[in-house]
């Protein structure tokens, strides 16, 4: 049996599934039905759910058995949440946080290089941007 596309190959919408059948009698029912979140995951996406709740969602034996990192684990998880419209709000903030983090470094070496501030200011603002004194 094949996966049901989601997306139309045509224009690019959002496809719906029109007729169900069943395989014992061959039942037909037509209609409009709406695919839920699950059907646009990847196969990737598919089979770390899976694992993840063949373990009772405990990210850290899924670590173990993927044999990769926790973060990489978790950047996995929240990857598949992201997908499915779940994203926290501590992922998106974070994401948000990293971006500004990249932004300001990136203005402090600027500012370096066209002679705005001194070699020592840019070292001392770098400081404060990690969080040391």
């Amino acid at each position: 049996m094949y996966k049901a596309p989601i997306i139309c190959p045509v224009c690019g919408s959002k496809m719906h599934i029109e007729v169900l059948r069943c395989d014992n009698c061959k039942s037909k029912l037509e209609g409009n039905f709406e695919m839920n979140e699950f059907a646009s995951l990847s196969d990737e996406n598919i089979e770390f759910l899976r694992l993840y709740l063949l373990n009772r969602g405990n990210l850290s034996k899924v670590s173990e058995i993927l044999k990769l990192s926790y973060p990489t684990v978790l950047n996995k998880f929240n990857k598949l949440l992201s997908d499915l419209g779940y994203v926290s709000k501590e992922y998106i903030s974070d994401d948000e946080k990293n971006k500004n983090l990249v932004s300001e470094k990136k203005k402090i070496i600027d500012d370096l290089e066209k002679g705005l501030i001194k070699p020592k200011d840019a070292i001392e603002k770098l400081k404060l941007l990690k969080g040391e004194k």
